[in-house]
C-alpha cells in the first residue's frame, strides 16, 4: 500500500552532487581564517623588532583579529541569510585578500592592528557561510564526517599558521621579513575565489529580517569591556576602571539577553534568536566551546618562549608546534565514529588535551636551556588528539537540536564562540605570561605558569561539559523541523534549479 503525501507538502531537500568538492573549497576559507589567526604568533619577536611594538600591541595584533571576527560574525551570518550565502562568502573572501595586502604593507603597529581588525571583519563575512552551506548541502547522516573535516580544518589551520610563518620567515622572501605572511594570501585567495565562484551554489533564508543594530552594539560593547582591560590593563598599571569594565561584562551580557528576548517578543528579528538557545545541548555546547578554545593561546606562550629563551629560529619553532598536527590527524581518524557518544567524547577529549599540555609544561621545565623540538612531541601529539576529539563533537552537539532553517544563525553562534574563546584566551594567558616576564621572573617559570593556566582552562572546560545532555547524539537523517522528510540520499539539483530546504532556499550555481 502506498501512502501519498498531501499535494501541498514541501518537496524533499535536494543535495548537490558536488557537495564534497564544494566543502573542500569552502573549508579553505576556514583554513585561511585559522592560518591568519595564528600565523602572526611565530613572527611576534620579528614584528616587535621591526615596528618597535610593546607587548600590549603584540597582543592586540593577535586578539584584534579574533575580536573583530567574533563581533562581526553574527552580522555576517545574517547578511548571508538575507542576501545569499554564496554572495556574501565571495565578498568576504575578496575583502580578506585586500586586507591581507594592507597588513603586509603596514608601516607601524597602528596600521598593522587596524588591518588585522579589518581582516577579522572580512573573515567574519565568509566563514559563517561555510557551516550554513554545510547544513543545507549535506544530509544529516553525512554531517558527522563533514563536521569532522570542518574541525580538522580549524585544527590544521591553527597549526599550519605557525608552520607557514616559520617557513616564510626563514626564507625571508625578497628581504621582506614577516610581511610575506600576509602577502601570500593574495594569490592563494584569488585562486580560492575563482574555485568558489565555480563550485558553490546559492542559498538563503526565505524570510527577510531586519538588522538588530542595538543588539549588535550591546554585544560588541560587552565583549570589548572584557578583552580591553585584560590586554591593556597590565601596560596601564591596572587602574580601577579596568576592573570596573570586567565586572560590567556579565551585566552587559545579561542586559543583552533581556533585550534580545524583548525584540523577539515584539515579533522583530533579534541578532541572536533566544529560541536557538533553549536546548541544553546548544547553550551548553557554546559555553564549552568558548572555554575550550581559550586554551589555544598556548601558541603565544610557546612561540615567544622558544625563540627568546631557547634560541629557536622561526622555522624550528614552527616545526616544534607542527607536531600537534600529527595528533590531530590521529584523532581525526577515529573521532567521527565517536561523535554520536556526545558528552562522553567531550569529557575524554578535554582530559586528553589537559594531560598533553601538562606534559608540554613539564618538558619545558625539565629541559630548560637545552630543549629540543622532539622533546615536545609526546605532549603535542596527545594534545592534538584531544582537540580532534572535542572540536567536531561540540559542533555536532550544538547543531543536533537546531533546524536546518536556522543554519546561518547556528553557524554564527558556533564561530562566534570559537573566536571569542580564542581572543579571551590570548588576553588571559598572555596577561599571565607577559606579566611574569615583566616582573623579572625567569623565562622558564613564566612559560610553565602560562602553560599551566592553559591546562586549567581545559580542566574547567571539561567540568563545564557536564552540563551537556548525557546519552547519544542523534545523527539520523530526520531533521528537527522536517520529520516527514523522505529517506535521504544524494539529492542534487540541476544547475540553475531552485530547491526548498526546510525554510531555506538553495539555488544551483549558474
Amino acid at each position: 500500500m502506498t501512502v501519498e503525501k498531501p499535494a501541498d507538502a514541501p518537496p524533499p531537500p535536494q543535495y548537490s552532487p558536488k557537495r564534497w568538492a564544494t566543502l573542500a573549497v569552502t573549508l579553505f576559507a576556514v583554513f585561511m581564517d585559522m592560518v591568519d589567526n595564528t600565523v602572526l604568533n611565530v613572527a611576534l619577536p620579528a614584528v616587535q623588532r621591526d615596528l618597535e611594538a610593546t607587548s600590549a600591541q603584540l597582543e592586540w595584533s593577535v586578539a584584534g583579529y579574533t575580536l573583530a571576527f567574533a563581533a562581526a560574525m553574527i552580522t555576517g551570518a545574517r547578511l548571508g541569510d538575507q542576501l545569499g550565502r554564496r554572495r556574501i562568502y565571495l565578498i568576504g573572501l575578496a575583502g580578506f585578500v585586500v586586507t591581507s595586502a594592507l597588513a603586509g604593507a603596514a608601516v607601524n603597529m597602528e596600521m598593522l592592528i587596524a588591518s588585522r581588525v579589518l581582516q577579522g571583519a572580512a573573515a567574519a563575512m565568509m566563514v559563517p557561510q561555510v557551516l550554513a552551506m554545510l547544513q543545507v548541502d549535506f544530509p544529516k547522516s553525512e554531517r558527522p564526517q563533514a563536521m569532522s573535516m570542518y574541525g580538522m580544518s580549524l585544527a590544521l589551520g591553527g597549526i599550519g599558521g605557525p608552520l607557514l610563518g616559520g617557513v616564510l620567515l626563514q626564507a625571508d622572501l625578497f628581504g621582506l621579513g614577516w610581511r610575506p605572511l600576509f602577502f601570500i594570501n593574495v594569490p592563494v585567495g584569488l585562486i580560492a575565489l575563482a574555485a568558489a565562484y565555480r563550485l558553490t551554489r546559492e542559498s538563503r533564508a526565505d524570510s527577510r529580517e531586519t538588522f538588530d543594530v542595538r543588539g549588535t552594539l550591546l554585544a560588541t560593547i560587552a565583549l570589548v569591556s572584557l578583552l580591553y582591560p585584560l590586554i591593556q590593563g597590565r601596560e596601564l598599571g591596572w587602574p580601577w576602571w579596568t576592573f570596573a569594565l570586567m565586572v560590567a561584562c556579565p551585566v552587559l551580557l545579561w542586559l543583552f539577553a533581556r533585550y534580545e528576548r524583548r525584540v523577539a517578543d515584539r515579533g522583530e528579528s533579534p541578532i541572536i534568536d533566544p529560541d536557538l538557545l533553549r536546548h541544553r545541548s546548544s547553550l551548553g555546547g557554546l559555553l564549552v566551546a568558548v572555554l575550550f578554545f581559550c586554551g589555544m593561546a598556548y601558541q603565544v606562550v610557546m612561540t615567544v618562549h622558544l625563540q627568546t629563551a631557547e634560541g629557536y629560529s622561526p622555522l624550528r619553532t614552527a616545526v616544534a608546534l607542527a607536531t600537534f598536527t600529527v595528533g590531530v590527524g590521529i584523532g581525526s581518524a577515529f573521532a567521527p565514529k565517536l561523535m554520536p557518544l556526545g558528552r562522553r567524547v567531550v569529557l575524554m577529549g578535554c582530559a586528553v588535551i589537559a594531560v598533553g599540555m601538562s606534559i608540554v609544561a613539564w618538558t619545558v621545565n625539565r629541559y630548560a636551556g637545552g630543549l629540543e623540538w622532539w622533546h615536545l612531541v609526546p605532549g603535542m601529539v596527545i594534545s592534538g588528539i584531544g582537540l580532534a576529539m572535542v572540536a567536531g563533537t561540540l559542533l555536532t552537539i550544538v547543531l543536533a537540536k537546531m533546524p536546518r532553517s536556522a543554519s546561518g544563525a547556528a553557524s554564527s553562534l558556533i564561530n562566534t564562540s570559537i573566536q571569542l574563546g580564542a581572543a579571551t584566551g590570548v588576553a588571559i594567558v598572555g596577561t599571565v605570561y607577559f606579566t611574569l616576564l615583566e616582573d623579572r621572573h625567569s623565562p622558564v617559570d613564566s612559560a610553565v605558569t602560562g602553560l599551566l593556566t592553559v591546562v586549567g582552562l581545559y580542566v574547567l572546560a571539561g567540568l563545564l561539559a557536564l552540563v551537556l545532555p548525557p546519552g547519544r547524539v542523534d545523527v539520523s537523517d530526520v531533521e528537527p523541523d522536517d520529520e516527514d522528510e523522505n529517506t535521504p540520499g544524494d539529492r542534487g539539483s540541476a544547475p540553475g534549479a531552485t530547491v526548498a530546504v526546510g525554510t531555506t532556499t538553495a539555488q544551483g550555481t549558474p
